[in-house]
């Protein structure tokens, strides 16, 4: 692996490990970023289940979107898992943001999942 592979590998094991210890029984947020799209994922770690998921993928949201490259696209798809999951019951979560640092489209899906409902 490159350095900056390693560097990514050590920060997602750090930051879920600390997940794992303050996640007191909720269930996590998880990102993935990719050049041209941004996913998201509500995951049950007790029962290893994907409760929601929501991406710029999503049929309702590409019709909408220009790119799934930019905040504005993050943004959409930060409200649309915040509905997902406060359907299936979900309220509060832990934010799980990988190996990406909290700026630009993490920062943008992850404030609008908190103004659609959900707490973290």
């Amino acid at each position: 692996m490159s350095a900056k592979q390693d560097l990514q590998a050590r920060r997602r094991q750090r930051l879920r490990f600390q997940l794992r210890n303050k996640s007191g029984g909720r269930p996590r947020l998880s990102v993935f970023r990719s050049g041209k799209h941004i996913y998201a994922q509500v995951i049950d770690d007790e029962a290893g289940r994907t409760l929601v998921a929501a991406s710029t993928l999503d049929a309702a949201l590409r019709r909408e979107l220009r790119t799934g490259a930019d905040k504005a696209a993050a943004a959409a798809v930060g409200k649309l898992i915040a509905e997902r999951a406060l359907a299936t019951g979900v309220k509060e979560v832990v934010f799980d943001r990988g190996a990406y640092f909290y700026h630009g489209r993490v920062k943008a899906l992850a404030e609008a999942a908190r103004e659609g409902g959900l707490a973290f």
